[in-house]
């Protein structure tokens, strides 16, 4: 999963292609990030740190780590961490972070084997060595990651009620990419059950309710995964909206949207707005026929490559009664205009100029749109039959739907 402000997140493989909205987290690895970055963290494990790649032409050389005490060596880090390095692709990027990454652990290994729990600059180090092991899992490191997860078992259960509920934070999200990785729903349950416990114990925590809308996202796009995702918002709302942090109570506010929107198949959707040409838009319009409604933008890459799949469909079944409704979430209408023309777009396209961010398209904010491009069918009767009529399965869909009778 990608995010347009996140372009070299390294961990998206086990998500789907997708656009989310700024105000999301970019992925579940993006929150496992968020939770432990302000946190010291008390215990040690047994993972040993990785030697370092071969350094990336061009890029700044990562030096070995020197001997000093524990003082000099987190300033050691410190000052790699602020070096200006200017890589001049995704593997430099890639190559330079994990030789960081993996200097850091020795660094905190190495401050840990000289000072205990409690004394000065453990915490620090603690801290450092469960960062560079995260880091060196979100780089494809898979012992790291098993090592992270395990570190941070064993400061769940710890004195520190902040350092446990960060350690449980880490050991969701790291079972959570073993969720997404795999497909299989059957721990989701409980696991919405866990988030649900965490933000009732503190509701007020930003992090947490960050971690509990970006699961219920997830849970969305996992195959099956609707009526999970649907137990997953009517857990998590009520408990955010009790909130007395404003931060937390917003982010239930689109819930209601998002419940709408997952409660549609089988029922009718309102279809309401303004035309790019700037006359309303009749829903009247669209009786009898199949419609596809298209939540979409011309800056979502996946986006744009399902038009041609669209347009393929559209020009084999729009004669039969088949129409499609694009939504823009465009903020740029002079952008949309000549876009349009320049694809020759047939069909009718409803945009908004937005008061700020282009998400705020009201449809959009009704149905709780929180990803793009999102897809959904609606049958002659007015009912929706799927919220993912993307890719084959809007052909397969289509081709049922004007199947020749006898």
């Amino acid at each position: 999963m990608r995010s347009r402000s996140d372009p070299f997140l390294p961990s998206e493989a086990f998500m789907p292609q997708l656009i989310l909205r700024p105000s999301s987290l970019s992925s579940l690895v993006a929150a496992c990030a968020l939770a432990v970055s302000s946190a010291p963290l008390l215990a040690q494990s047994n993972a040993t740190a990785p030697a370092p790649a071969t350094q990336a032409p061009g890029m700044p050389e990562v030096p070995p780590l020197p001997n000093g005490t524990p003082e000099q060596l987190l300033e050691f880090v410190r000052g790699l961490k602020q070096t200006d390095a200017r890589p001049t692709s995704r593997d430099e990027m890639m190559t330079y972070m994990r030789n960081v990454a993996t200097v850091s652990l020795q660094a905190a290994d190495k401050i840990l084997a000289q000072v205990r729990p409690g004394q000065k600059f453990h915490d620090e180090a603690a801290s450092l060595k469960l960062e560079s092991l995260m880091m060196l899992g979100r780089l494809g490191d898979k012992k790291a990651g098993e090592d992270m997860a395990a570190y941070a078992k064993t400061l769940a259960d710890g004195p520190s009620a902040e350092l446990a509920k960060e350690a449980k934070r880490v050991v969701l999200v790291a079972e959570l990419q073993q969720l997404f990785a795999g497909g299989d729903r059957s721990a989701a349950p409980a696991i919405v059950g866990r988030v649900a416990a965490m933000l009732a114990a503190d509701p007020d925590d930003v992090q947490t309710a960050g971690l509990a809308m970006q699961f219920a996202g997830a849970l969305e796009h996992l195959p099956g995964g609707e009526d999970l995702a649907v137990e997953a918002y009517k857990s998590f709302g009520p408990l955010l909206a009790k909130s007395s942090n404003e931060r937390v109570r917003s982010m239930s506010a689109g819930f209601a949207g998002t419940l709408r929107r997952l409660g549609l198949v089988g029922h009718p959707m309102e279809i309401t707005g303004t035309l790019l040409s700037g006359q309303p838009f009749d829903q009247k319009s669209l009786a009898g026929k199949v419609v596809l409604v298209d939540f979409w933008a011309t800056w979502c890459g996946p986006c744009v490559a399902e038009i041609p799949n669209v347009l393929e469909q559209y020009e084999k079944h729009h004669a039969r009664g088949f129409e499609v409704v694009g939504v823009s979430l465009d903020e740029d209408r002079e952008a949309l205009e000549k876009f349009v023309a320049e694809r020759k777009i047939p069909w009718p396209i409803l945009y908004e100029k937005p008061q700020g961010d282009g998400w705020q398209h009201p449809l959009a904010t009704y149905y709780g749109i929180s990803g793009i491009p999102t897809v959904i069918l609606i049958g002659r009767d007015g009912k929706v039959i799927t919220l993912d009529a993307r890719g084959e399965r809007l052909g397969e869909e289509l081709d049922k739907l004007f199947k020749p009778k006898g």
